[in-house]
């Protein structure tokens, strides 16, 4: 995968796809000086060259990764929002409200956190 519209044409769901757009689109206001990758076919967001959080999507829900150490901070505030979760990822299936402003402060998290990183992920 090479790009956006490489990514969105391979969503089948027009609904499934319409939120992703909505989603890449809230992206680009709430944080402009991230970059988009794509690294084993899904997107990912990053700044000064490290990572911060990718999505993708699977027939039953969206997949956020903010890395396994974000996940731990904001475990309790996944939880409280109804969304399943595993160590790496945040699972919100396609009937969830995407919460914007835990999906805010995650990122604004792993910006501050990741402020210095040189490598792409955490060590």
């Amino acid at each position: 995968m090479k790009d956006l519209n490489e990514f969105f044409s391979a969503i089948q769901e027009p609904d499934h796809l319409k939120r992703i757009e909505e989603l890449f689109a809230w992206m680009k206001e709430e944080f402009p000086q991230l970059e988009i990758v794509f690294k084993w076919n899904q997107p990912m967001f990053t700044d000064h060259g490290t990572y911060i959080i990718s999505y993708s999507v699977s027939k039953k829900h969206l997949s956020i990764a903010p890395e396994t150490a974000t996940m731990g901070t904001f475990e309790a505030e996944i939880e409280k929002a109804g969304y399943q979760h595993t160590p790496n990822i945040i699972k919100i299936t396609w009937d969830q409200k995407i919460d914007y402003d835990l999906l805010e402060k995650i990122i604004a998290h792993n910006i501050k956190d990741k402020i210095h990183y040189t490598k792409f992920w955490r060590e």
